[in-house]
């Protein structure tokens, strides 16, 4: 049996709750969900890691100062930082483009289908992104229902809100 992956957690007070940060050895990010959450995220590891192991860090790789800093008003300051998803080669490309949607604007689950030309697969998009193990740094709030609405987000709807509004959100289809 292979032994266990080894990650690394460190925490983050952020207006909206405390924000896990999971890091891999090489330093890029895993998986960011939110105390309340933490079974979840345990689900999340077990299907990227299998086995594994969290050991406490403190600012791996400034990756933690980086999403403070956005949580403070610098918004780019997440935009170039390293992630390791995991996932099928279909919700990796969903969550690149996630990556794409510019910080202060929204995107439907249509428009982001046809962005990864499977104009079809609306539902499919929409179930990888509510699969995204490295929200806010892998932005699925800023994607909304076709009508405009806040549609659901993984943290909450509040979180969601929150978030939009922090980044000043226009909402475009």
């Amino acid at each position: 049996m292979a032994d266990p992956v080894r990650l690394f957690v460190d925490r983050l007070a952020t207006p909206i709750g405390e924000l896990m940060l999971i890091t891999d050895q090489e330093g890029r990010l895993r998986a960011t969900e939110w105390t309340d959450l933490a079974d979840r995220l345990a689900r999340t590891l077990r299907r990227q890691c299998g086995e594994y192991v969290l050991a406490p860090t403190s600012d791996p790789g400034g990756l933690t100062t980086a999403l403070g800093a956005y949580f403070a008003g610098d918004l780019a300051a997440i935009d170039g930082l390293p992630v390791e998803t995991g996932g099928t080669q279909f919700q990796r490309g969903v969550w690149a483009a996630l990556r794409g949607i510019p910080c202060g604007e929204t995107r439907s689950y249509g428009a982001l289908a046809q962005r990864i030309g499977r104009a079809s697969a609306v539902r499919a998009v929409g179930l990888a992104n509510g699969a995204n193990p490295v929200s806010i740094v892998v932005p699925c709030h800023r994607v909304i229902g076709s009508d405009g609405s806040l549609t659901g987000y993984g943290g909450g709807i509040e979180r969601k809100r929150w978030l939009l509004a922090h980044e000043g959100a226009t909402h475009r289809n």
